[in-house]
């Protein structure tokens, strides 16, 4: 297969970005499982059978958190099939990417606060770290905010196309970014020079 007949990740038509702001998109984003149901279909569309043994889990928990996410509009049957007389049905994203919207109920704000990407991909990366094998950079930039957003849209297109290189191999990586208001230090600011003195 060339490069220009493979299947595109994932296998189905989804938008590319869904705002999230109702409170049941929320809580379903918040649980742990779920999250990782969505990420799976980030891959290609499966049915709950092939989801459940993914996540090692019994196949009427992993269709209640399906249920769940459906009724939450986030996800969505893309295809059914006729398997002897039962049809399947093959789920899907109905985004690609999920973003929290404005929120105004402090309940809302708590369910958001307690999703901590990076606090997940700091746990999950500890077995690499220990093995040498973590690809990580930390960098701090004194920056405006509208260069903040403009970054920000460049890091979450990296995110995008990470997300869509072509399934192979045995090993799945992970790939976070973050970019949040600190205490780093900063210089001072340049002093102007005087007429006859040297620039510093």
């Amino acid at each position: 297969m060339s490069v220009n007949e493979q299947v595109p990740i994932p296998d189905y038509d989804l938008d590319e970005l869904l705002v999230v702001t109702a409170p049941e998109q929320l809580r379903a984003l918040a649980d742990p499982l779920r999250g990782t149901l969505l990420e799976l279909l980030l891959e290609r569309a499966a049915t709950v059978n092939e989801l459940a043994r993914a996540v090692d889990r019994p196949k009427s928990s992993v269709a209640y958190h399906v249920n769940l996410l459906v009724n939450a509009g986030l996800l969505r049957v893309v295809r059914t099939r006729r398997v002897r007389a039962i049809e399947e049905r093959y789920y899907g994203r109905v985004a690609r990417t999920f973003y929290v919207g404005v929120l105004n109920r402090p309940e809302d704000k708590q369910v958001v606060a307690a999703i901590n990407g990076l606090a997940e991909a700091a746990a999950e990366s500890a077995a690499a770290h220990a093995a040498d094998e973590l690809r990580c950079t930390l960098v701090h930039a004194r920056i405006p905010l509208e260069e903040v957003r403009t970054f920000w849209a460049e890091v979450q297109a990296l995110a995008r196309r990470f997300a869509q290189i072509p399934r192979a191999g045995d090993q799945v990586y992970g790939f976070v970014a973050g970019l949040y208001p600190t205490d780093a230090p900063t210089l001072p600011d340049i002093e102007p020079a005087g007429p006859d003195e040297p620039r510093r």
